[in-house]
């Protein structure tokens, strides 16, 4: 436990420098679009945690790519490597084997019994985006450099390990974020990722939903949306031609109840009784 001075003459050190000398964490794609923002507890390739990596400097290192060696004892990785999960478990190689089933030092190469084939860590898993892992890369970056890329920095926070992580937003996948951080293209609400963000999170498959369940649940969606329409003049994306026209539903006026003669009685009671026939 630190001392009080210690605390003191910690903070006066360390959180100035987390400031100015921010190292920003991402895992992109091809087109610009940062698919998964690192944060702390995000696994690297050795499976032990951002937080556990190398991410505080007294100065910016000089070479590039920036490498985070891994802190943990014993663990020999080189630097900080995101590798995506399918489910509960890491992605498989081409070699049919896990990604935990490899070397955590690049190329990544197999290490099962037998598997001789293995030349490096690749997988034919496709992310969210519609790329596959192959051909995504790892991006750690300064404050300056993501910047001159168009992505947002954030508040400046004194945290450790905050990788990529600029907001609320960061926690979600690329294409879900309605950010810079997410879409480069992104650059005004006039946009159409804002107009079809529903359908978009809808389409989205969902951890552990099978083929049925998730076609059974986008069919009741459509049938959902298809009786809202009816009813109000919303668009329905199923059928793009039709129109529908809201009706004006007037007030009712007090109604005037007739004796058997014909004769109208204002105020007088009806002679049909609640919960009859006639009724």
């Amino acid at each position: 436990m630190f001392t009080p001075e210690e605390y003191e003459a910690y903070k006066q050190k360390v959180i100035p420098q987390r400031i100015k000398n921010r190292i920003y964490t991402c895992y992109s794609n091809p087109a610009g679009m940062d698919c998964k923002l690192i944060g702390p507890e995000t696994p690297c390739f050795c499976t032990h945690r951002y937080k556990q990596h190398e991410t505080d400097f007294a100065e910016i290192p000089s070479e590039r790519p920036i490498k985070l060696r891994c802190r943990a004892s014993g663990c020999a990785c080189a630097s900080y490597h995101y590798v995506p999960l399918n489910g509960s478990q890491s992605i498989r190689c081409t070699c049919k084997h896990l990604a935990d089933d490899h070397k955590v030092k690049a190329p990544f190469v197999c290490k099962k019994g037998g598997c001789t084939k293995c030349t490096g860590f690749k997988s034919s898993f496709t992310c969210a985006c519609g790329s596959t892992h192959n051909e995504h890369q790892m991006i750690i970056e300064t404050a300056e450099e993501r910047q001159a890329r168009g992505h947002p920095l954030g508040e400046a926070v004194p945290y450790q390990a905050m990788g990529g992580i600029t907001g609320f937003s960061s926690l979600a996948e690329g294409y879900l974020r309605l950010d810079p951080s997410g879409r480069a293209a992104i650059t005004g609400p006039e946009d159409k990722v804002f107009d079809d963000i529903e359908e978009r999170i809808s389409a989205t498959r969902r951890e552990g939903e099978s083929d049925m369940d998730y076609y059974e649940r986008r069919y009741q969606e459509r049938l959902k949306l298809e009786a809202a329409a009816k009813r109000k003049a919303i668009p329905n994306p199923y059928n793009p031609g039709s129109t529908s026209k809201t009706g004006i539903r007037k007030a009712v006026e007090p109604s005037t109840s007739r004796t058997k003669s014909g004769k109208a009685v204002p105020g007088g009671k009806s002679s049909t009784q609640p919960g009859s026939s006639k009724q």
